[in-house]
Parts: structure tokens; C-alpha cells; sequence
């Protein structure tokens, strides 16, 4: 049986370590990005899914790949982190992180859901910042509830398709993306770490493993799954 693994974003951090486990698990990856995915056996094809007309360059390319597959795993992973608050969001920013971590999942499913059989699946990268606010993050906390709210709304669009749906919430991952957002301040570090129950970091392949764990149980469906290594309530 052909089982293909869609991702966005798998060239660096949690899809790239998503895309190895898929690969390992005998699925065909194709990674959708601008950059590529360096692992070998990844097909990639070349999209800027922050453009809203992505679909009509590189659309049909895709629909030829998954063509034979009796099953789809479809991950959207790729996403956008600016720093902005309530006070100095600019529109355009806004729009543009909307785009990629709202409108492109949207537009991906809408694009492959006709080729998607019974047993495959649609699962959402959300984040901790899915279900609670840090400040000077506006639009990255608006565009992971809504993240979370999408995949709570394609559960129910998909009742009796067999395809099943969850948002894995990551919490603090060492990725590039977290390195950008924090730059390099030590203290920084420490006082996030502080707030984790076991005192470290996520790493990327403990998502992967989580990710696979929903894409293979089709009860988790409509689930947000936190992947948070505990929080620390004070």
C-alpha cells in the first residue's frame, strides 16, 4: 500500500525531524516549502505557501505526486513567529502570518481532500501559544488558536470520511525559529526553562514521535494534544 507523508516546512526543526520518523516508518515525504528538505528520499517541491495564489503554480504538481496513494498523512507544520503587540501590529504583518499559519492549511486541504481516502489523516502544528497569550506575540497567539479552531472545524466537515484530525500543541521546541525569536540571551533561556516541569527544552523528534502517534490513531480525532514536557503553575 502507497502511505505518503505531506508536510509543510520540513527542512529545518520539528518537520525536518518529522519527515526522518516518516521516512524510517516506510512512507513517501514530500515537503512543501521554499527551501529543501536535505534528507535524501524527500521529494521536494519548491512553494511559498505566504503567497495566497501558491495553489496555481505549484497545485497540480502535488495532486500528480499523491496520485496512487491509498493513504495521505497531511501535516501543516510550516509557520510564521513575528514579534508585535496590540499597540504596533501592522496589518500587512498580521495578514502575511495569517496566510501562512491559517489560509495555506485551508487551502491544502481543500486542494488534496478529494484524493484522501479512509485511514488518512489531517494534523495541525499548533503551539502552548494555541490556548493561552505571552505578550509582544500578537500574531502568532491569533494564528495558533485559529489553528486549533481549524482543526476542531475539519472534524466535523470530515464525519464519515474515515480521515481523522488532531493539533499538537508544542511547547517550548529548540528549533531555529524559538533561537530566532529569543536571539541570544542566556538568562532568557534560563528563566523559560524555569517554567518547564523537566527543566529543558522540547526536542524536535519528540514531536515527530507525538505527530506520528496521531497520524496512526484514528482515535484522536478533533484532540488538541499538549507536547509541553508539563508546565510549571505558579
Amino acid at each position: 500500500m502507497s502511505k505518503t507523508l505531506v508536510i509543510t516546512g520540513a527542512s529545518k526543526g520539528i518537520g525536518l525531524a518529522t519527515a526522518k520518523l516518516f521516512l524510517e516508518q516506510g512512507y513517501r515525504v514530500i515537503n512543501l516549502s521554499r527551501s529543501a528538505c536535505a534528507l535524501p528520499s524527500v521529494t521536494n517541491l519548491k512553494i511559498d505557501l505566504a503567497s495566497h495564489d501558491w495553489s496555481n503554480e505549484g497545485g497540480q504538481d502535488l495532486l500528480q505526486l499523491i496520485d496512487d496513494s491509498q493513504e495521505v498523512v497531511l501535516i501543516h507544520n510550516a509557520a510564521i513567529m513575528t514579534k508585535d503587540s496590540i499597540g504596533d501590529i501592522d496589518p500587512a504583518v498580521l495578514a502575511q502570518v495569517l496566510q501562512l499559519n491559517v489560509v495555506a492549511p485551508a487551502q491544502l486541504n481543500r486542494l488534496l481532500l478529494p484524493k484522501m481516502q479512509t485511514g488518512s489523516a489531517i494534523l495541525y502544528v499548533s503551539s502552548t501559544l494555541g490556548t493561552k497569550a505571552v505578550a509582544n506575540t500578537h500574531a502568532y497567539v491569533i494564528s495558533k488558536h485559529a489553528a486549533i479552531g481549524q482543526m476542531r472545524a475539519s472534524c466535523q466537515d470530515l464525519v464519515g470520511s474515515g480521515i481523522h484530525t488532531a493539533a499538537v500543541c508544542p511547547g517550548f521546541t529548540e528549533t531555529e525559529m524559538l533561537q530566532a525569536h529569543l536571539g541570544e540571551n542566556p538568562e532568557l533561556y534560563k528563566e523559560i526553562t524555569s517554567t518547564i516541569a523537566l527543566g529543558r527544552l522540547v526536542q524536535p523528534a519528540e514531536i515527530a514521535d507525538t505527530l506520528w502517534f496521531c497520524s496512526q490513531s484514528p482515535a484522536i480525532n478533533g484532540a488538541v494534544i499538549h507536547a509541553n514536557l508539563g508546565q510549571v503553575e505558579r
